[in-house]
C-alpha cells in the first residue's frame, strides 16, 4: 500500500498537456519555474490522498482528472501568469 495524493498527480499532468498545447510554448520554462506552478497549483486546490494498490490508483486517477479538470487548469493559468510576472 501508498499513500497517494490524487490531485498532485493531475495537477503534473495537466501541465505537462497544457505545456504542450501551441499556444503556451513560448514560455519556454526551466525546472525551477514548472515546480513554482506546480506549488502555486496545489497550494490552492484541495489535496486528495488515498491509500490504494496499484490498479485502484490509475482508475481512481481517470475518475477525478474528470471531476477537477477546470478548476486545475484555472489555478495552473493563475500560477503560470504570477512565474511569468515574477521570474526567480
Amino acid at each position: 500500500m501508498q499513500l497517494v495524493n490524487f490531485m498532485e498527480e493531475i495537477v503534473k499532468k495537466t501541465l505537462d498537456d497544457l505545456l504542450e498545447d501551441p499556444s503556451y510554448q513560448p514560455l519556454n520554462l526551466d525546472e525551477k519555474a514548472k515546480m513554482d506552478i506546480l506549488a502555486y497549483a496545489l497550494n490552492h486546490l484541495p489535496p486528495r490522498y488515498a491509500v490504494t494498490e496499484k490498479g485502484l490508483v490509475f482508475t481512481r486517477l481517470n475518475q477525478m482528472k474528470q471531476q477537477f479538470t477546470t478548476d486545475v487548469i484555472v489555478e495552473l493559468s493563475k500560477a503560470i501568469k504570477l512565474v511569468q510576472a515574477n521570474p526567480r
